[in-house]
């Protein structure tokens, strides 16, 4: 049964049974997969008016405010609904995901392993532990849960979230068989809109859905290329917020190069309407299976064109997918089966970047806690991508390099700690490792100054990060991989024409960086390589991506009977 008509099924019940608290605690649960908040909220509160304090009311109250995020009171509704119910695996797993977002990360660990202890079968469960022990750098039981994963998306049980199958060491054919139970999942809640007809004629128009239109990674990469699209007569680019303005002025660039509808807070359905009453032609999906997305309106299919872009590294697997954009290196011809949509690639990187950028002067090397000499590693990649296997390579580095420290971003509750007891498991100083905190964008760019290389992560590449490390001067030495996840640094590299940077394997890895950690002379000619690619390279080109990348989409479109801007 499709989730529209359960949801109206539930509506008659409650209407004819207004007692019947299950049915109201099933509608809260229908009104919050359709993205009704304010449905859910009232169905929730009448449950819990008709049981007051049961833990199922309460859970869903808790799953109201997390949804609004207000995560303070999700944490403490579920906290409570937890207490009262500390058998339910389900109220379990929601508190971890509240108590995450309400910061506190240690408790949200013990949430996901209570839950998988309730329901070790739960392959769902299982992938939500090990994504968050991943990020907390507790490596406790990893390819135990690792196997349990991989061994049910194989039998195609479950719908394990695909954006957290990225970190497993999983093939392409993997990460397309997961999408593919995830789309499934997807698709049979949602009732699909009325086929769209594709405009024949006028300007295109181009649609982007994501939640990221601020001062965040996608806004980031994107704001200078929807500046160099606003002057193309032949498209009109709009964006679909579906997160609130921030205040940041990476949202005042992109609310002034395009038109931004904010649909933050809209129910699914609103926004699919929103998107087709725009007569949007194409729509790129900024967001994909990586979280805070909406993956129900791309379902309803409200634009006759989708394409899977930028933001997830790697198949939707979902049917209402059109294509996927990429280039030439990070999905090479021998990854195409692996991927649900057709294949278009740029011709050059296909990840933009704002070269708009000013790098600002870096502080000092002791107000970072760095030592005043020395080489300085760093990865200011995210915690969940620094697995044993990447962080093994580096401690090598470090021991070859004397001297040396290795530069990180800080991680949640106690992955810092946990890393510093990792190294001194290898015989290392744990003052070796130093942790940057998370700054404001400006901030953070400037360090790179400091940085002599970035040792990238395997099997989850840099991506926004090594582009801006690049962008700053730091050099990024990568191990491509056979996933698009883990090639993206290795495009950035390859169409810098850097391709000494990119190296077969962990032992030539190794060998790469303690050499130049141990030559200055052969440490500057990089950089300097760096310097003079970034200034001819067409990677940070942004005018000529736009151009390219609107020459792909009109041709796109051209197939599919768009005869142009000015056509009778």
């Amino acid at each position: 049964m499709q989730a529209g008509s359960q949801r109206q099924q539930l509506q008659q019940a409650v209407r004819r049974q207004p007692t019947d608290f299950i049915a109201w605690v099933m509608l809260a649960d229908a009104e919050l997969e359709a993205g009704d908040l304010a449905a859910g909220e009232h169905a929730a509160r009448h449950a819990l008016q008709l049981r007051p304090g049961h833990p199922e009311a309460l859970a869903r109250l808790g799953r109201v405010a997390w949804m609004a995020g207000a995560h303070a009171d999700a944490a403490r509704l579920l906290g409570e609904a937890s207490a009262r119910a500390p058998q339910h695996p389900g109220i379990a797993l929601w508190l971890g995901h509240a108590l995450e977002d309400a910061d506190d990360a240690e408790g949200a660990a013990a949430a996901y392993r209570r839950a998988h202890a309730l329901q070790p079968d739960e392959p769902y469960i299982a992938a939500q532990r090990l994504a968050w022990q991943r990020r907390l750098c507790d490596w406790q039981d990893l390819d135990v849960l690792s196997r349990q994963v991989r061994e049910a998306v194989a039998r195609g049980h479950g719908a394990v979230e695909p954006f957290a199958f990225l970190s497993e060491d999983a093939s392409a054919t993997e990460q397309l068989a997961c999408a593919r139970l995830r789309a499934a999942h997807v698709g049979a809640a949602v009732r699909p809109m009325a086929p769209a007809v594709p405009r024949r004629q006028g300007p295109l128009q181009v649609g982007f859905l994501s939640n990221g239109f601020g001062a965040h990674p996608t806004g980031l990469l994107t704001v200078a290329l929807f500046e160099q699209l606003r002057v193309d007569p032949s498209l009109q680019v709009h964006l679909f917020a579906l997160n609130r303005d921030d205040g940041s002025p990476i949202r005042r660039r992109l609310a002034t190069a395009s038109e931004l509808h904010d649909v933050a807070g809209m129910r699914h359905a609103d926004i699919a309407a929103r998107i087709r009453a725009a007569g949007i032609d194409m729509l790129f999906d900024l967001r994909g299976w990586g979280g805070g997305g909406t993956p129900e309106v791309l379902a309803m299919r409200p634009a006759p064109l989708q394409v899977n872009w930028l933001a997830f590294p790697g198949t939707s697997g979902a049917p209402w997918m059109d294509v996927v954009l990429a280039d030439e290196f990070v999905l090479p011809a021998t990854m195409e089966a692996d991927f649900s949509e057709r294949v278009l690639r740029l011709p050059r990187a296909f990840q933009p970047s704002d070269t708009t950028r000013a790098l600002a002067p870096p502080p000092s090397r002791s107000a970072c806690g760095l030592p005043s000499d020395g080489v300085v590693f760093c990865c200011f990649n995210n915690s969940y991508k620094l697995n044993p296997r990447s962080m093994a390579r580096a401690f090598r580095i470090l021991h070859a390099v004397p001297g040396s420290v290795l530069w990180l971003l800080s991680g949640p509750g106690n992955a810092d700690a946990r890393l510093r007891a990792a190294a001194h498991a290898q015989g290392l100083d744990p003052a070796r490792l130093v942790f940057m905190p998370k700054l404001p964008h400006a901030q953070y760019l400037a360090r790179f100054a400091l940085a002599d290389l970035f040792l990238d992560t395997h099997p989850y590449n840099a991506h926004t990060t090594a582009s801006d490390a690049l962008w700053a001067g730091c050099p990024v030495l990568t191990c491509p991989g056979d996933t698009f996840a883990a090639r993206v640094a290795g495009s950035l590299n390859h169409h810098l024409g850097l391709p000494g940077m990119n190296v077969a394997d962990d032992d030539a890895f190794i060998r790469v960086a303690s050499h130049l950690g141990n030559d200055p002379m052969a440490l500057a000619a990089v950089r300097a390589e760096l310097a003079a690619a970034r200034a001819s390279s067409g990677l940070f080109d942004m005018a000529g991506f736009a151009t390219d990348f609107a020459i792909l989409i009109r041709g796109l479109a051209t197939e599919h009977g768009w005869q142009g801007p000015h056509a009778a």
